[in-house]
């Protein structure tokens, strides 16, 4: 077996690795609204999630190829596979302290800020800053931001249109059409988080000699990529579920419609129209802050949410911080 694929088969493993915490770190963003408001059994919830999950793998191809091809320039070669697999690393590392914590960060922002702090130091690389800047930076500002104008929004409209409805008739329609949104809202996650895995393992096979093409998806990593990932949705979170789902604010069934409705969309258009790896966890949570929002503005608990924002703050840095770390501890072992 040559060294080659040895380093291509470490950052394999760990994209998978880093894909598998993702499915559990970031199940909560699928389904701990239709959780919270009982709308669906944690179990069943979780089996949609993960099935959706696996179905929204195979149309996130824009997302990995932005990832696999646009945010850093490696050169071939086993060195460059060192850098790959210290960002990834750090990235698992990152989701594993948030998680242990409850506290819902971005897999996404922890990916890219891996990647491109263990790119600092490394020779003949190439920050695509430009790219970053377009496709992860701005869009981690911008869709939050929707997020929460929309869910207020949409959230105004639901209230007005059923303000004659029987209450409690309302609540049994809206927890069946939960259903229906907590399983675009799960397609939505697959298409972003498992797409981001598969730009990874590409980006290993081209700088490591075993692909020609930095933007050529083989099927095995569609397959691949969708199966981990629905395995770690599977295995749940429910730290993260406790925190998005109650910590915030008590969601009822419209509520919770409204917040999966807005954040699906906002995960669809990002992916299949402009290609950009935007957080799925960002785009939830502001939604149900924004759905919150429209009862009264002390309905959410903005102290949890300043948490949950100044953890996206950090993300990027941090995990580049950890990054720059370890990939100076391996980068004997990829030379």
């Amino acid at each position: 077996m040559s060294a080659e694929l040895v380093a291509v088969l470490a950052v394999i493993i760990a994209a998978m690795a880093f894909d598998y915490t993702n499915g559990f770190h970031d199940a909560a963003n699928a389904i701990a609204t239709s959780v919270s408001t009982r709308a669906l059994t944690p179990r069943v919830a979780l089996a949609m999630a993960a099935v959706g999950n696996f179905i929204g793998t195979h149309f996130g191809a824009g997302v990995a190829k932005t990832v696999g091809d646009g945010l850093v320039k490696l050169p071939t070669g086993i060195p460059s596979l060192g850098v790959v697999f210290a960002g990834v690393l750090a990235a698992i590392c990152w989701n594993l302290v948030t998680w242990y914590f409850g506290l819902p960060s971005s897999s996404s922002h922890a990916l890219f800020g891996g990647l491109v702090g263990a790119t600092f130091f490394a020779a003949d690389a190439t920050i695509e800053w430009a790219t970053i800047t377009e496709k992860v930076l701005i869009p981690m500002v911008a869709s939050p931001v929707v997020g929460l104008v929309l869910g207020f929004a949409v959230m105004i409209a639901i209230t007005w249109i059923f303000r004659r409805g029987n209450p409690g008739r309302l609540n049994r329609g809206f927890r069946h059409a939960q259903t229906v949104s907590a399983a675009f809202m799960s397609v939505g996650h697959g298409m972003q988080d498992a797409a981001k895995t598969m730009g990874i393992i590409v980006l290993a096979l081209y700088t490591g000699g075993f692909q020609s093409d930095a933007t050529h998806i083989p099927w095995w990593v569609f397959w691949t990529s969708a199966a981990v990932l629905a395995a770690g949705t599977y295995a749940g979170g429910w730290r993260i579920i406790r925190t998005l789902g109650r910590k915030i604010i008590d969601l009822g069934p419209a509520e919770g419609f409204a917040a999966e409705t807005v954040a699906s969309s906002v995960l669809y258009f990002n992916a299949l129209v402009l290609h950009a790896p935007i957080s799925t966890t960002h785009t939830i949570t502001s939604a149900i802050m924004g759905v919150g929002a429209t009862k009264r503005l002390s309905a959410v608990r903005w102290n949890v949410a300043g948490n949950i924002v100044l953890g996206w703050i950090i993300t990027f840095p941090a995990a580049g911080a950890l990054a720059c770390v370890i990939y100076l501890a391996v980068r004997p072992l990829f030379n």
